[in-house]
């Protein structure tokens, strides 16, 4: 996998502009909010809902035998824009946490409602697991 950062290009913060991958199996997540398995939501807060969408993105990806760094893509819907941006830093901890320092390409985008209520915030990704990787 390698990071695209066309020359004179600000780094950015916390995604990747772009990712060229070597062929491999590509895994399509569908958006993931932040209920368990179950499909309960344990909280109505931002923060854990984002947690738990994340473990479940990784989930379903593990089921394909990939891992977090595998992921070359992510799409973020979140309702609600000022809960985001004062928890930046939260959600920032339990990004390094579960995903490690790997950003993948990323787009963040404000919705005015999700399906699942009452769902804050739905993660879907993509991702390329190398051919060494498959299980």
């Amino acid at each position: 996998m390698t990071v695209l950062l066309p020359q004179g290009w600000k780094l950015p913060v916390g995604y990747a502009n772009g990712i060229a991958v070597a062929p491999g199996r590509i895994v399509f997540i569908a958006g993931q909010v932040g209920w368990d398995a179950e499909q309960v939501f344990r909280s109505s807060e931002l923060v854990p809902q984002f947690e738990q969408a994340l473990h479940n993105v990784l989930a379903v990806l593990a089921e394909a035998g990939g891992r977090p760094e595998h992921i070359c893509r992510m799409t973020v819907y979140c309702t609600d824009k000022p809960a985001y941006l004062a928890a930046r830093a939260e959600i920032g901890r339990v990004w390094r946490r579960l995903m490690g320092r790997h950003f993948p390409a990323m787009s963040m985008i404000f919705v005015a409602d999700l399906l699942d209520h009452p769902g804050r915030v739905e993660l879907e990704a993509t991702a390329v697991i190398p051919p060494t990787a498959d299980a």
